[in-house]
């Protein structure tokens, strides 16, 4: 009988990064495609990243047009920063998933 595969490990806050800081760091957000919605990410964009160009905003409808996929890129200084803006991307009430 052979051992469960060991979860992947990825470094903890304050170990070095496999992403070089500052970067262009793009993030995919997902959610019901209502008003609103497309303000609300760019507003929390704007909050981690206070030169984030909203003209460089992604949008793809879902194929019935039910949700819409956001993507923003962000200029990344630090993990922390990403930990943080995903952490608030995923508990915003709009946003189904955050990739």
């Amino acid at each position: 009988m052979s051992s469960p595969t060991p979860a992947p490990s990825f470094p903890a806050s304050g170990q070095e990064s496999l992403i070089k800081y500052p970067s262009r760091f793009p993030i995919k957000v997902m959610g019901a495609k209502v008003d609103g919605f497309v303000d609300a990410i760019t507003a929390i964009a704007r909050h981690f990243d206070p030169a984030f160009d909203a003209s460089t905003v992604e949008l793809r409808n879902s194929k019935a047009g039910n949700y819409l996929g956001i993507t923003i890129t962000i200029n990344a200084t630090s993990r922390d920063q990403l930990d943080e803006l995903y952490r608030t991307l995923s508990t915003h009430p709009m946003v189904k998933i955050v990739l």
